[in-house]
């Protein structure tokens, strides 16, 4: 059997999406310093591969069928000190990045970018596992020390998480006890603040800017 090519960085994919997987081991493969090692659908089964097959660096979905991708990274990064772990989201605000961050991901990227980013990312997690890196790290310190962003007020803040729960109106005015007028005004105020014209647009921006965690599925 010929020898495995010199220092090629072994890769473990976890993301519940079949098509993100085949773009993304089609994206290493593109390139010979690359190896796919193993794939996996749930955060799990990520964690039990990534002992056994001991990559160099771990693609981590941060939402997956059976948990959290930064609790998967938590784990593999008090086991494994030095792997790489890129954490992949759909849901790229700030608190998800610097939650990333905190769990010890060696980078961060969102699902919108080429996949040419995720290799890259990778590259540098390989190199260098516990220094993060991510796109809009900059921006995301200048916005978390400096808010620019609209600024809820804490009965604003309580509407928002009422209607990312998928509260009608009438529930909110009772879990607020309030009548369902003024219920209405401060989601009318929110709306404005947000620059939204209904309860998606509200939340997308939400999540966006960071004011909301994104939810385990999807209301809206």
């Amino acid at each position: 059997m010929p020898d495995e090519p010199i220092g090629r960085t072994r890769i473990l994919l976890v993301d519940d999406h079949d098509l993100i997987r085949k773009g993304l081991r089609h994206a290493f493969e593109r390139d010979p310093n690359f190896e796919v090692v193993g794939e996996a659908g749930a955060a799990g089964d990520g964690v039990r591969q990534a002992a056994a097959l001991h990559p160099d660096v771990v693609i981590m979905d941060l939402r997956l069928p059976d948990g959290s991708g930064l609790t998967a990274t938590r784990e593999l990064r008090k086991a494994h000190p030095t792997m790489g772990i890129v954490v992949l989201t759909m849901y790229a605000g700030d608190d998800q990045l610097f939650g990333a961050l905190e769990a010890g991901a060696s980078a961060f990227v969102p699902k919108s970018a080429p996949a040419d980013d995720v290799v890259a990312a990778a590259r540098h997690a390989a190199a260098t596992p516990n220094a993060f890196t991510a796109a809009d790290l900059a921006e995301a310190m200048k916005r978390r020390l400096e808010p620019s962003g609209p600024q809820l007020s804490p009965r604003e803040g309580q509407v928002l998480k009422l209607l990312a729960d998928g509260m009608s109106v009438a529930g909110i005015a009772k879990q607020l006890y309030v009548s369902e007028s003024t219920a209405k005004t401060h989601i009318s105020k929110l709306y404005e603040k947000l620059g939204a014209g209904n309860r998606a647009q509200a939340l997308m921006t939400a999540l966006r800017l960071g004011l909301l965690e994104a939810p385990d599925s999807p209301r809206f």
